[in-house]
């Protein structure tokens, strides 16, 4: 996932997130939109530098972790290049796997790129499934980076594990429990259960608030929880004919044509203020919006937000490192990729920004801010969202996921939402601009 414009959710959640105890190429220094950083703090003369391509936030720097390594490798500096948009970032990076050149030591990633890089880049990468023990990552996470021929090109970082947050104040002036066990039975296995709690929320929804953000966010959100997306296990895609798109664009529509939706754009200026303000009840929420919502509401949303299990077990965001064939110290790159993404080095990432690791055997040991505990009424975060995180299904992504992503909830579901078209006008809407992407 990335927002509609294609912002890591790093970027957007970062600030916030270091309170809690948590997916471009810039293949040179000066080639980085938004800089490059020396972790060294030196000009690290007489060592091998390694460069680490990276969009967004990753929390490598921020928690430690390179300073930590470069401590343990004296002999290494460590350079992060960051860019901030995917959108920016994935093109520099295909163009330089094509030329052979200016790629990073070690290179990030998104799991919408994913499936584009494994069928169509897997060559350019190094076989990291013959330098580390597969079993440590979430099968579903380890298969999303596999090619046909079982190459491991990527090593994930975090994932994006769904939960329902949601207003407790809200929910008791409407009338509603407001406990999270009782919730999350509510409206177990189906998203339209979660839709039957909205409109009952409506019935006595107080003055100027809404039951959910916005479809789109809905629709995301049950998509992430389906074994079909856009496209099958061959590459084939099948968008139009997916149960998983289906489940979620019905589920959606009875959302846009609902009154319960406060029709915002996600991580738009007006959504954020939506936060601030308590314009609305309940958001899907992936492990890492966590922090962007303790950010964005302040310190009137402490003690009044919770979390419950969402309906469905389902997956939003997430990442990978690989290692390009083409840098220049391949050796020393792999060798980092395996500590930065070791199921110790993802929990101290956790423990600073809340990116919840793709590694099981970290999960027990994951500790949530003392302050965003608080915050969340201090709901069993780390185990709401480990438990979604082991029953993801597997979903394949395709080279053109996201545009057609977009299409769907930037076209066919803000018509119905904001400009009041019908759910055909708008599904006919995102087919003509899903046309476009495809070049049909």
């Amino acid at each position: 996932m990335r927002t509609s414009i294609r912002r890591s959710h790093r970027l957007v959640a970062f600030t916030a997130v270091a309170a809690l105890a948590t997916g471009l190429l810039a293949g040179c220094a000066n080639d980085s939109d938004d800089g490059s950083s020396d972790a060294s703090g030196g000009n690290g003369k007489g060592k091998i530098t390694l460069t680490v391509g990276t969009f967004g936030v990753f929390g490598y720097k921020q928690s430690g972790l390179y300073d930590e390594y470069m401590k343990l490798h004296p002999d290494i500096n460590i350079k992060e290049n960051v860019t901030t948009r995917t959108d920016v970032y994935w093109p520099k990076v295909l163009t330089r796997l094509q030329a052979g050149s200016g790629t990073d030591d070690v290179q990030a990633i998104e799991v919408g790129n994913i499936t584009e890089a494994v069928q169509t880049q897997a060559d350019k990468f190094v076989d990291l499934g013959k330098e580390v023990d597969k079993s440590q990552w979430l099968d579903w996470k380890n298969a999303q980076a596999t090619t046909k021929d079982g190459k491991l090109i990527g090593l994930g970082t975090d994932v994006g594990p769904m939960a329902i947050c949601y207003r407790k104040d809200l929910f008791k002036k409407a009338g509603l429990p407001t406990d999270r066990e009782t919730l999350a039975k509510e409206w177990k296995g189906d998203w339209a259960k979660y839709v039957d709690v909205g409109k009952q929320y409506m019935k006595k929804a107080p003055d100027g608030t809404k039951f959910v953000d916005s479809a789109s966010s809905v629709y995301n959100a049950a998509l992430g929880g389906g074994s079909e997306r856009y496209y099958d296990k061959d590459g084939n895609v099948i968008w139009d004919k997916s149960t998983g798109v289906k489940k979620a664009w019905d589920v959606a529509m009875s959302v846009a044509t609902s009154d319960m939706s406060a029709k915002l754009k996600q991580f738009d200026k007006p959504w954020d203020q939506g936060f601030a303000n308590a314009k609305f009840a309940t958001v899907a929420c992936p492990a890492w919006m966590i922090g962007y919502i303790e950010q964005k509401s302040g310190d009137s949303g402490k003690g009044n937000w919770d979390v419950a299990a969402a309906p469905t077990a389902a997956n939003w965001g997430g990442s990978f490192i690989g290692v390009p064939k083409a840098g220049k110290h391949q050796k020393e790159a792999i060798a980092l990729a395996k500590w930065l993404t070791a199921p110790a080095q993802q929990a101290k990432v956790f423990a600073k920004q809340a990116s919840f690791p793709s590694t099981p055997s970290a999960y027990a040991s994951l500790k949530p801010a003392a302050d965003t505990t608080a915050y969340f009424s201090n709901a069993p975060i780390t185990q709401i969202f480990a438990a979604s995180a082991k029953t993801i299904p597997v979903q394949y992504f395709g080279t053109k996921d996201q545009p057609i992503n977009s299409a769907l909830t930037d076209v066919g579901i803000l018509q119905v939402e904001q400009k009041g078209k019908s759910p055909s006008q708008g599904w006919d809407a995102a087919k003509n601009e899903i046309k476009d992407v495809l070049g049909q």
